[in-house]
């Protein structure tokens, strides 16, 4: 398992991208209204709008697993909770679990 995202949830992309290209200076990969990214090493920072469920400062992990269904069926063995499991998504099968504090984190099929 490895990091591969941390989200952040925002009210305004654009302004968002505005701060964290021009006044911290990280390379922007792309932008659009749902996703924005920047090139930060291994692991990804990247915005996300804001929703009632993440609210806007809110971050999320996102980690990064070989196979994950094989992880879910382990995890659940050993009694993780997840708030979805493995869901095909267009950009792959994600799932969320609910790490010790409740806090939700993203775990999907690791391409890089």
């Amino acid at each position: 398992m490895r990091l591969t995202y941390v989200i952040e949830f925002v009210a305004d992309m654009d302004r968002a991208v505005r701060f964290y290209r021009d006044r911290l200076g990280l390379p922007l990969r792309f932008q659009t209204p749902q996703w924005s990214e920047f090139e930060t090493g291994a692991t990804t920072f990247a915005l996300h709008p804001a929703s009632d469920r993440n609210p806007p400062g809110k971050l999320q992990l996102g980690f990064g697993v070989p196979d994950i269904h094989q992880f879910y069926g382990e995890a659940m063995a050993k009694g993780v909770e997840f708030a979805m499991p493995p869901t095909a998504e267009e950009f792959g099968t994600r799932a969320e679990l609910l790490d010790c504090e409740g806090t939700v984190a993203s775990v999907s099929r690791m391409d890089r």
